[in-house]
């Protein structure tokens, strides 16, 4: 069977990256040029700052990607490139740029769901094995699937407000952290103790999440303690915060896992990168005698090479879209059998 090599493009945030990947498992090459030191300054990503670097970066990192892959445009099969969701503005210019590529060369054009990218990165490490849950756990996404087979999304639950990532960078910010604030969070939280009194977010039957109640009431703790003339002790309370949100994922993940009968579990997302969150949920694994997976830490956050190792599979599927394909800064990508484009 003939090798297929993708050109893989991501710029749904403020990440311009491309890859090579081949039949979907095999990285060639990667490229990320990444905007964490120009937003800084604003305490997260401003979204016209963000699209106009990309369309200072994307030449750029074209160039560079085929320069050390050691390869041209000719020798790449198919375009993968991400729709949505995310930024529009930064969307647009990995899609515009996409579909300049494949009217020049004639080559397939696959529109890749973000979302998908995160869980196919595991792929990268180890092939997935169905059927299978993953925990989608981002800035952007709080998601448990179930997935029956390549490319089958099937979402059985999902935050209902705030996502997990967003909401450890809004207690880093009420906590006076760097951005971005989710590692620092973390860190701390392996100096400290559980002391403070928080409430467990959503803790009921379902497999939904809600982290906009454990936030305010971050917020509303400190602001009293404050009030009071007392210090917050941050280690303590980033730990308190953990504690309660990793439990609880932890908890609603186990219960997926029995309740649909599965022996394979993936973690994807830029959370999945949690030294807590990746203890908590390994111990949990050996408990229920399941295999899990987690994508190494270079794609846990945005990149083209999950990208790529999505689009093959998508272009498998037959999932491909002509030159009007267009960004979409919300999507779905859970149709039950495959990405809603």
């Amino acid at each position: 069977m003939k090798d297929i090599y993708c050109l893989a493009i991501e710029s749904s945030c403020d990440e311009t990256s491309m890859s090579i990947i081949k039949n979907g498992v095999e990285e060639i090459e990667t490229v990320v040029v990444t905007q964490i030191d120009i937003h800084k300054r604003f305490g997260g990503v401003v979204p016209e700052i963000a699209s106009r670097n990309h369309v200072i970066s994307v030449t750029m990192v074209l160039d560079e990607l085929l320069t050390k892959a050691n390869m041209i445009i000719d020798d790449i099969d198919i375009i993968g490139v991400t729709y949505g969701p995310g930024l529009i503005g930064s969307l647009l210019v990995g899609v515009e740029c996409a579909k300049t590529i494949a009217l020049v060369t004639g080559k397939p054009l696959v529109p890749v769901h973000h979302i998908a990218g995160h869980i196919y990165a595991n792929n990268l490490k180890k092939r997935l094995e169905f059927p299978l849950i993953a925990l989608v756990v981002s800035g952007g996404h709080t998601d448990l699937v179930y997935m029956k087979e390549d490319y089958s999304f099937e979402r059985i639950g999902s935050t209902l407000d705030d996502a997990v990532g967003e909401a450890y960078d809004k207690v880093a910010k009420i906590l006076g952290l760097d951005y971005p604030g989710g590692p620092i969070v973390d860190k701390l939280a392996h100096m400290g103790t559980d002391t403070y009194e928080l409430p467990y977010p959503l803790n009921d039957a379902s497999y939904n999440f809600s982290f906009s109640g454990i936030k305010s009431a971050v917020v509303n703790l400190v602001h009293n303690e404050k009030q009071r003339g007392n210090d917050i002790r941050v280690n303590d309370l980033c730990t308190s915060f953990q504690n309660r949100v990793v439990g609880v994922l932890v908890k609603k993940t186990r219960r997926a896992i029995r309740e649909h009968n599965v022996k394979n579990f993936v973690v994807a997302g830029g959370v999945a990168a949690n030294s807590f969150l990746r203890e908590s949920l390994e111990k949990m694994a050996k408990e229920e005698n399941i295999g899990i997976t987690f994508p190494e830490v270079k794609y846990c956050t945005d990149n083209g090479a999950m990208i790529g190792a999505a689009a093959y599979y998508a272009y498998k599927k037959g999932i491909v879209s002509d030159l009007k394909l267009n960004a979409m800064a919300i999507d779905s990508l859970y149709s039950g059998t495959k990405s809603n484009v």
